[in-house]
């Protein structure tokens, strides 16, 4: 059997379907076959290799240390097939999830359980060879997690829009029980920030997007409102749903319009928080700070201890219902295309053997 791969072999080009030799785990790795991989909208930024940071300028993701060729894909479920010699903790035949979010795992951000804010990230899919493909090399059993009986096109998700959604959230777990939630952004990561929003008790789920079917699936989910964000009143709309101004707000988009939507929305005392990668800027008024005893935060994926807890709410709870198309791995170009158009409602996985 021959290793498969769709590769990004130069930023902005097509991928480049790619053969080899199945890789053989040495030390701790394990080696998996991919079973489910989910298509997320960061990767259309590594594949243009730049991120929008305002002004005209960009962040170049080569330079940030990414590097070609790429297989990209990092919300992975896979079949255990092989086992370096020093690993351990699963077995062959094993069906796992797989924490991408990889450290280097000696330094303190990583000893403290943190790997996902590592200064030097080995995180599967960006920095190193992820899921498109139908083998996936994993560095330590401990990023593996078991998914029970969830079939693995539903479980893939959680390894990035599910633990993403989850760790934001906890941010703002203070007034989540207590206040209205405003989740801006209703793509594969907003929708299920609502579910799993929900799920975590929150009484009240106010979902801002500018695509009226994103806001139909929302308020399917569990959102209470869904609003216009590009009504030019939506922050007096989200003030007025929340009796005065939002408490917390998690902007899933992270555009320019968005964060300042954001900022506009929130009472005194209120806390925003930025996941969303879609580029530009922020100018803020300092005395805002201040005065309005705000928080203005931003929220990278999640730890191993946030993928443990999230798991363990939804055996508790049941999978947040997000919808999932499945397509062939043959189809990720097309899926990233449509993506990229704005065609997607909840998210896309790209499945091998598993069938929906």
């Amino acid at each position: 059997m021959r290793m498969r791969s769709y590769q990004v072999c130069r930023c902005g080009a097509p991928l480049q379907l790619v053969e080899a030799e199945v890789p053989v785990p040495t030390g701790s790795q394990v080696l998996l076959k991919v079973l489910a991989s989910g298509v997320c909208h960061s990767d259309l930024h590594i594949w243009d290799g730049y991120y929008e940071t305002g002004g005209g300028n960009r962040l170049d993701l080569v330079q940030r240390g990414i590097k070609l060729p790429l297989t990209m894909g990092h919300e992975n479920v896979g079949e255990v097939v092989a086992l370096g010699p020093d690993a351990g903790g699963v077995k062959v035949g094993d069906v796992r999830l797989v924490n991408p979010w990889i450290g280097c795992g000696v330094c303190k951000v990583c000893r403290r359980g943190d790997e996902n804010l590592c200064l030097t990230p080995r995180n599967l899919g960006v920095f190193s060879q992820g899921g498109y493909a139908t083998h996936l090399l994993v560095p330590h059993a401990r990023h593996l997690f078991g998914i029970g009986k969830l079939a693995p096109h539903d479980a893939a998700p959680l390894a990035c829009s599910g633990v993403t959604a989850f760790s934001a959230l906890k941010k703002v777990q203070a007034t989540l029980r207590d206040e209205p939630v405003v989740l801006i952004g209703a793509g594969g990561v907003g929708l299920m920030g609502v579910a799993l929003a929900r799920k975590m008790g929150a009484a009240e789920v106010i979902v801002a997007d500018i695509d009226a079917a994103k806001r139909e699936a929302a308020l399917a989910l569990g959102a209470t409102r869904a609003i216009d964000a590009a009504a030019p009143d939506a922050a007096k709309q989200i003030q007025a749903a929340c009796g005065g101004g939002a408490w917390a707000v998690i902007d899933f988009v992270g555009a320019s319009q968005t964060v300042n939507l954001a900022v506009a929305s929130i009472v005194k005392g209120g806390t925003v928080v930025v996941v969303g990668l879609f580029g530009g800027e922020v100018t803020l008024p300092t005395p805002f700070l201040p005065l309005r005893a705000m928080t203005l935060r931003g929220s990278y994926v999640g730890s191993l201890d946030d993928m443990a807890e999230l798991l363990a709410l939804v055996e508790r709870s049941g999978l947040p219902q997000v919808p999932i198309r499945t397509r062939g791995l043959d189809d990720v170009s097309a899926a990233l295309g449509d993506l990229r158009a704005g065609k997607v409602v909840g998210r896309v996985v790209l499945t091998t053997t598993d069938k929906a």
